[in-house]
């Protein structure tokens, strides 16, 4: 979508047409968000700052597959395997090398690439739903392989292997509050590393493969090799995700989700956020996990208004049902995502009085 503007309001320099906090207003708001989220362990409940991390890992999943499939085009179904991949990197690193947890991190990153790599070799051949069965392959053969080889560091049929939370001399990072500061330092980078690939020529070739593959390759595009950054890119995300969450958790499993239903979220909140936009992954992972909690919430209430023997179905039953009520809802109204709405918003504004 055109960026509206009144007139009068015009770029001078490639530099201000290529920023993206253009007004000093615009550095003013983004400090005032980083701090409120750098403050929050001394002034929220344990609930928000657990919430509030929860948040930040999965944006960052969500920045990953954001490359993938809303700039480059590709169906990926195995974004949570390749958290779990990243879970287990970082933890056998820090355990098994002794290496901090801030370097386990990138090392994290880059195995979760090479095993997205692997994947993403089908992507030459195939494209659209076949493309998404063969990273669908990616969900059933990690988890097995966590679980059945290498069982003396992969934790066996269990699958639960722990992972040390970070420190920094005797200040350890094992409580939520402590541990926002990672995630929130850990986002900003993601963050600023995603916002230039979009506009780089990376990005630019991510953006002709997905409009139309074959004009993109005329134009001189290796189709294969970029897709296959594509999925280097939103692996090693997904990798940082999972390291984060592995360390958060103190642990790290196939027992304790990874599995197909959160590959399938992660695709659901990109959708809802905006595919293509860089505000779309943040908006996308918010509104879903405090619509989680929303429809706990509801969901306790009204048990507590039901008869006792309903109660534990009940609690089981509502919380699915809501949630996926209110997202056919938000799809059915708001296709384009979140973001496009932003944008609508933001036109109406700068054009007020003239919104007609």
């Amino acid at each position: 979508m055109a960026v509206l503007r009144p007139a009068g309001d015009f770029d001078r320099s490639y530099q201000q047409d290529m920023s993206f906090l253009r007004k000093p207003w615009h550095w003013v708001a983004l400090f005032f968000s980083i701090g409120v989220v750098a403050t929050s362990p001394y002034w929220g409940t344990p609930t928000i700052i657990t919430t509030a991390n929860r948040i930040g890992y999965w944006i960052i999943a969500v920045q990953g597959l954001n490359i993938l499939t809303g700039y480059t085009g590709q169906i990926s179904l195995g974004q949570a395997a390749f958290m779990l991949v990243g879970g287990y990197v970082s933890a056998l690193s820090v355990t098994h090398l002794g290496v901090s947890t801030f370097l386990a991190l990138p090392i994290a990153a880059l195995g979760a690439g090479l095993v997205g790599l692997i994947f993403g070799l089908p992507s030459l051949r195939v494209k659209g739903f076949y493309l998404a069965m063969a990273t669908l392959a990616a969900q059933f053969i990690i988890p097995w392989m966590t679980r059945y080889t290498f069982t003396d560091y992969l934790g066996g049929s269990d699958g639960i292997i722990p992972a040390p939370a970070p420190h920094i001399g005797d200040y350890v990072f094992n409580e939520p509050a402590r541990y926002l500061h990672i995630t929130l330092g850990a986002l900003i980078i993601t963050t600023f590393l995603a916002a230039n690939i979009s506009r780089s020529r990376l990005g630019r070739a991510f953006v002709a493969i997905r409009d139309n593959d074959l004009a993109a390759e005329l134009l001189g595009v290796n189709l294969f090799g970029y897709k296959l950054r594509a999925f280097f890119i939103a692996a090693m995300y997904a990798g940082i995700a999972g390291a984060l969450r592995a360390h958060s958790d103190q642990s790290i499993g196939t027992e304790l989700g990874y599995d197909l239903i959160e590959s399938i979220l992660l695709l659901g909140m990109l959708v809802i956020g905006g595919l293509g936009t860089n505000l779309g992954p943040f908006l996308g992972a918010s509104f879903v996990i405090l619509l989680e909690e929303f429809s706990g919430f509801v969901g306790r209430n009204v048990a507590m208004m039901m008869p006792a023997e309903m109660t534990p179905r009940l609690l089981t039953s509502f919380r699915p049902i809501f949630f996926g009520l209110m997202l056919m809802i938000f799809l059915i109204f708001e296709p384009r995502g979140l973001a496009h709405r932003w944008q609508l918003f933001k036109a109406a504004w700068r054009l007020r009085p003239f919104s007609h």
